[in-house]
């Protein structure tokens, strides 16, 4: 499974130098082997190491195999604590027969002052298939069952969105803080059969731009490639349309003159059905509908304040005819009897 997730460290800054959770070296000793109960070892590669100050300005370390430990420093008469781990991802490169032949690892290292305590550090792990066949995503199906892909560290606040090769149904992933704004760019994957809810808040006020917060709410409830098509079976092939079912997009919003309108709920429905033998029946998607529903907010309630909720719901609905008896006809007797089967008495 692919993951991104974040979590609130405390650190001494005088000590930083001895908590191993802030260190490259922590990162790089796990053992990943190549299949289950095997004996060969895959090692962890550093592939990019970035330096971000604590003027936010980011610059790549040109010995990405030198490990760089967390020292304790005095910046300006301020202290500090350099080359700590705020952000790092794993990418783990595996062949269809599902044997990993790589891993790599890439850091994002930062300058600590006590102003930015509690240290937020950010985790991920993205797998990657060898010599998968990818499909541009504008015009092309999409795909529910399966993992998406996330690429990309937040530099500057500003969160890289996923980079959805496959266009799958993805859903943003709600952040510990559950704030809405620090939920972008965190997708996991819709998983078939399972009924989905994911939640955020958001703080409405009377300086709020409700234009622009409902333009980074619709893209965090969509996320980057909205599919047009899902397919019908987990193995449907890309060139047989009838084996794509599209999807029903609709939008709902309150009706009146209110001047805030913000995108609250995305509803997600999936229709499926049996499709096959009653001793092994497949799950065939038969519809897809998705519906955005929007809320209108008076001048009155951003004048006061008002945290709203946003959230995702995402529900498969068997809609499989129910299994009747079948009655076949009675046997017919289509016998032929011998010529003389009445002797002696014809």
């Amino acid at each position: 499974m692919n993951e991104v997730f974040r979590c609130n460290r405390r650190v001494t800054l005088e000590q930083c130098g001895e908590d191993r959770a802030l260190s490259m070296g922590q990162y790089i000793q796990p053992k990943i082997l190549a299949e289950p109960n095997s004996s060969k070892e895959i090692p962890i590669t550093v592939r990019a190491v970035f330096l971000k100050s604590l003027n936010k300005t980011v610059t790549q370390n040109t010995q990405s195999d030198v490990l760089l430990h967390p020292t304790f420093v005095h910046i300006n008469g301020l202290k500090a604590c350099t080359n700590v781990v705020l952000k790092l991802k794993y990418s783990i490169t595996y062949t269809e027969a599902g044997e990993i032949t790589k891993a790599d690892i890439h850091f994002l290292l930062g300058t600590v002052s006590s102003s930015m305590l509690p240290l937020q550090q950010q985790f991920q792990v993205q797998f990657l298939q060898q010599n998968i066949k990818s499909f541009p995503l504008s015009g092309n199906p999409g795909y529910i069952p399966g993992l998406p892909l996330i690429a990309g560290f937040e530099i500057e606040s500003q969160v890289v969105q996923s980079t959805n090769r496959y266009g799958q149904f993805t859903i943003f992933h709600s952040p510990a803080e559950q704030n809405c704004l620090l939920a972008e760019g965190l997708r996991k994957p819709v998983v078939f059969g399972y009924n989905m809810v994911t939640g955020c808040k958001i703080r409405l006020t009377k300086t709020t731009n409700c234009q622009l917060v409902g333009r980074r709410l619709k893209k965090l409830l969509m996320g980057e490639s909205f599919p047009d098509y899902i397919s019908s079976f987990g193995n449907s092939a890309a060139q047989n349309l009838q084996d794509w079912v599209p999807v029903h997009f609709s939008i709902f919003a309150a009706k009146g003159q209110e001047p805030c309108l913000i995108p609250l709920v995305y509803d997600i429905r999936v229709k499926w059905t049996k499709y096959g033998s009653l001793m092994n029946p497949q799950a065939k998607i038969v519809n897809v509908a998705v519906q955005m529903i929007s809320s209108a907010f008076s001048k009155t309630e951003l004048e006061h304040g008002r945290t709203a909720q946003v959230s995702t719901v995402v529900s498969f609905i068997d809609v499989s005819a129910p299994a009747e008896a079948d009655y076949k006809a009675q046997p017919t007797i289509d016998a032929k009897l011998p010529s003389n089967f009445f002797f002696p008495f014809v």
